[in-house]
């Protein structure tokens, strides 16, 4: 299948397993990550984690020989699948890791670009090339690359479409850290490190950090506060207080 997801422990994997095109995107693949998306919002999973199958690529971006086909109708509903899709991936109630492991171009930079982490490979190489076709990026790309590494270093990447390697990836903040041997587990390992904690509390962070992109600071400020007050009500905030004070580790219940 196109796109695969299994589950490893607290952790749900999405694969996009066509090696032989890159794991470029399809109007149907789109909608399967969608799918996907839907099992994993209804399992057990604390982590959701993408990864290219093969060495070469996450995923190449848009398979040009169907976009080369399409109506105006057609790019339009294309979008709108995939702002949709990806829009979702960006609010889901578990964290993501995208594990760029190969070429992440287009559509694969802008999936990649929707998780919450992205890891990089030493072979990665990344960007938004749209412009090489008379075209700009359309699944959210020209939007989260600003927040991402700033409006300055996003218009350069969109508007010259040229390609930036992981250590430059990882300099402009455009990757959280370059990860060396196997990539999914490296991915799985990055993972731990924050999928024990209180996924409400996760939550509660990641809010607080996207709505400050788009607030004035004494608003933002405001948010944080009434979050950080969410936090403390919760049970797991009694937990990990408690389990400080007793030197041991904590056990939280997501609650």
């Amino acid at each position: 299948m196109p796109v695969e997801l299994t589950q490893r422990e607290e952790f749900a994997i999405i694969t996009l397993n066509q090696p032989e095109t890159l794991n470029a995107l399809s109007f149907e693949i789109v909608e399967e990550i969608g799918e996907a998306l839907n099992e994993v919002a209804v399992s057990n999973a604390r982590t959701l984690i993408f990864i290219g199958a093969g060495d070469r690529a996450f995923c190449a971006g848009a398979n040009i020989n169907e976009l080369a086909g399409r109506t105006v109708s057609e790019v339009k509903r294309g979008a709108e699948v995939g702002q949709r899709t990806f829009a979702r991936l960006d609010t889901f109630p578990i964290p993501s890791v995208a594990i760029i492991n190969g070429y992440a171009f287009g559509g694969g930079m802008e999936l990649a670009s929707a998780c919450t982490f992205r890891i990089a490979t030493p072979n990665a190489k990344m960007g938004l090339p749209e412009i090489k076709l008379g075209l700009i990026p359309g699944y959210g790309g020209t939007q989260r690359l600003p927040r991402l590494i700033g409006e300055g270093r996003a218009l350069e990447l969109i508007m010259t479409g040229r390609t930036v390697e992981a250590e430059e990836a990882e300099r402009i903040g455009l990757v959280s850290r370059i990860v060396e041997g196997d990539a999914l587990e490296a991915g799985i390992a990055f993972a731990r490190e924050f999928a024990g904690y209180s996924l409400p509390v996760l939550g509660f962070a990641r809010d607080a950090v996207k709505r400050a992109l788009d607030l004035p600071i004494y608003e933002g400020l405001k948010v944080e506060a009434d979050l950080n007050t969410l936090s403390f009500q919760t049970e797991d905030s009694v937990e990990g207080t408690a389990a400080f004070l007793a030197k041991r580790k904590p056990d939280f219940k997501d609650g």
